[in-house]
């Protein structure tokens, strides 16, 4: 079975930086594509970034040009980085494994940005 936990989270001021981490309880293949969603309150859970074959990566609109998301398949981890962050970023981010054979969600981390 596969966990997935997130980490890096916090509350920043627009402008600021925030790197998320997403570490795999098992070996994550470069061909699993892995994936960041977001789900701020009163909202629908969106796709934020996608990445597979550690190279191939999807951004939503709102956050292209600001968010990077990379991945590191030797330590099985998904990092996403996050650039002049705006209050509309706020939202809890969750790491995906979205593989078909076993598709995994991490519990979660917060993150805040104030005006």
């Amino acid at each position: 079975q596969v966990k997935l936990v997130e980490s890096g989270g916090g509350s920043v001021q627009a402008g600021g930086t925030l790197t998320l981490s997403c570490a795999a309880s098992v070996r994550i293949f470069s061909f699993e594509p892995m994936a960041w969603y977001r789900q701020a309150p009163g909202k629908q859970r969106e796709l934020v970034a996608k990445i597979v074959n550690s190279g191939s990566t999807t951004y939503a609109d709102s956050v292209k040009g600001r968010f990077t998301i990379s991945m590191d398949s030797a330590n099985s981890a998904v990092y996403l980085q996050m650039n002049s962050l705006k209050p509309e970023d706020t939202a809890v981010y969750y790491c995906n494994l979205a593989s078909r054979l076993r598709p995994t969600w991490g519990q979660g981390t917060q993150v805040t940005v104030s005006s």
